[in-house]
């Protein structure tokens, strides 16, 4: 059935199957059920097509006698609401997420427990974030009050005055629901079970340490078998510090933990996990490759005071029985506490900052990421190169110059009475000795340069999140500057505009206790990484050293 509808905000088409429609357009609607979001309607210039349901009112007519009373209602349901945008209907995984065998879950959990969110789509915002419907079946939830019908003429004249929507809806900044926080339309919570704080340091705000810090070894890749050999897969032996007690975990599950990281911590750079491979899962290399890999991933999750305190975490961590496991996975998938309700979890210190001084401070910072992200793949792509060559040009090399020492002591064996056995023997000792430093050559990658490619890629991925992270930052100072110039405009109420202005300062301090983290575990990753570089390639040469002189000394005894 067709009802009519009201624009409250402009939105520009960006493909054919949308129309464009303008603030206070009257619109029809085909029908009053929104699809992920978006309805199907015409416009006053007789367009048909899709807009966002979240932008217009549905006005309402109610005959009483013979008098009409005509009123306007928010589209949709709470699930509608404008700060959460429409998206494709894309799944929350970040991108590359190539096929695997590990995905497979039946032995695992039974699929009714996977949340369904399917009637309020998600997709993947900042740090690959999967944006939520504030819909909420807990009791300490608590949504505002609908306006009553006879405020309608209020009601809308104060939505005229509000600070406008994002029109980009697939922007991280309106899909990790930051937008909502800074303009108020997160739903507040009676009582908030988690709470992280940031605190003033030396260099600025900084994230509150875990007051229980501990490691976690990953070890033992295991191949394994299930339905009689049907299915195999590769199980790790995981063992927090602070238990001591070990659990056995697929890739799939680090896959699980991953997004659950990316689903709750909007403002956090969540390091990428390995990547998948569709063959050769089952080879010695790749395993290898990848438990040394989780085990930087791992490492990153413990120092970070956030994400070592998540509760999902946790669970990852400790629980070994399948019971419990489920029910502690059922609990993390329904943790109304993500995305933009994270950001009700922060404490923020009292000091203050000017706002100008952060925005200044971020850019730094965006331009700092930038360089480095830049170096780190030039880094990576020299290395990769020199791995490369390792593996092939310089073995191949000095085996030819050992087979060319090989060929003159055999020359010089061809005329007896002339040839000096010592002397060929040692000639053809040193070629044997240049045949052994090319394989030493080919078997050095794996005890120094595939370690700083293993860093190296988790820098690459923690540094393609903070383009979006930041974008969150930039986002909400653009809404305090919108929602003052209404202010002095007269067009919103002071305290409303300060309360945005205040709730950027959540979104700036988070942003910076970020950055600081970064540059702490930066630091501390990069100097183990080169010292231990150099320590392998001292050694390396080292031993090219001792060959070589063992080989000279031949020489003396003639």
């Amino acid at each position: 059935m067709s009802v009519k509808a009201k624009a409250i905000y402009t939105f520009v088409s960006e493909n054919k199957e949308e129309i464009s429609i303008q603030e206070n357009e009257v619109l029809v609607i085909f029908d009053e059920n929104s699809v992920d979001g978006w309805f199907q309607g015409v416009n006053s210039r007789g367009e048909k097509g899709l807009f966002p349901a979240s932008y217009v009112e549905i006005i309402r007519t109610r005959s009483n006698s013979n008098v009409t009373d005509c009123s306007i209602s928010p589209a949709g349901s709470l699930g509608n609401d404008s700060s959460f945008r429409p998206s494709t209907p894309n799944t929350p995984f970040p991108p590359n997420y190539y096929y695997d065998d590990d995905d497979d879950w039946d032995d695992w959990d039974d699929r009714s427990t996977v949340v369904d969110d399917s009637d309020h789509a998600r997709s993947p915002g900042a740090n690959g974030h999967a944006h939520q419907s504030p819909l909420s079946n807990n009791p300490n939830v608590h949504y505002r009050a609908k306006t009553p019908s006879g405020q309608d003429s209020i009601s809308s004249s104060r939505k005229g005055s509000m600070v406008g929507r994002n029109l980009n809806r697939f922007s991280s900044f309106v899909r990790s629901g930051v937008e909502a926080f800074v303009l108020g339309d997160v739903p507040m919570m009676a009582k908030i079970a988690e709470s992280y704080t940031i605190e003033m340091g030396p260099q600025g705000p900084q994230w509150k340490d875990n007051p229980q810090p501990f490691s976690c070894s990953i070890e033992d890749p295991t191949k394994q078998t299930k339905f009689k050999g049907i299915k195999t897969y590769i199980s790790y032996r995981v063992t927090p510090s602070h238990t001591g007690r070990p659990v056995y975990r697929r890739y799939k599950h680090f896959d699980w933990l991953y997004n659950r990281l990316l689903h709750k911590f909007t403002v956090i750079s969540v390091p990428h996990l390995p990547e998948k491979q569709a063959t050769g899962r089952f080879e010695e290399d790749f395993i290898e490759k990848r438990k040394r890999r989780l085990i930087l991933w791992m490492n990153h999750m413990t120092s970070h005071p956030v994400l070592s305190q998540y509760e999902g975490f946790e669970h990852f961590l400790m629980c070994a029985d399948d019971k419990q496991w489920k029910l502690g996975k059922r609990r993390a998938e329904k943790d109304e506490m993500v995305g933009a309700h994270f950001m009700l979890t922060l404490q923020i210190p009292n000091e203050h900052q000017d706002l100008q001084d952060v925005e200044e401070r971020v850019d730094n910072f965006k331009a700092f990421a930038k360089k480095m992200d830049d170096s780190v793949m030039q880094l990576t792509h020299v290395a990769s190169e020199l791995v490369r060559k390792h593996l092939g040009g310089f073995r191949k090399e000095f085996q030819r110059l050992g087979n060319a020492f090989q060929s003159i002591s055999q020359a010089f064996m061809l005329d007896p009475p002339h040839r000096s056995d010592t002397l060929n023997n040692a000639i053809s000792h040193t070629g044997r000795t240049y045949e052994n430093i090319g394989e030493m050559f080919a078997d050095q990658p794996k005890y120094d340069l595939f370690h700083m490619l293993d860093k190296l890629s988790l820098y690459q991925g923690l540094l393609a999140n903070f383009p979006d992270i930041i974008h969150l930052q930039k986002g909400a100072f653009a809404k305090v500057k919108e929602s003052q110039r209404m202010s002095d405009e007269g067009k919103m109420d002071q305290d409303e505009a300060d309360g945005i202005r205040k709730r950027c300062r959540t979104v700036g301090f988070a942003l910076q206790a970020e950055m600081s983290h970064f540059h702490q575990q930066r630091e501390v990753d990069f100097k183990d990484m080169m010292q231990a570089y150099l320590r392998e390639q001292i050694a390396f040469y080292q031993r090219v050293v001792q060959q070589l002189e063992r080989t000279l000394r031949m020489y003396d005894c003639m």
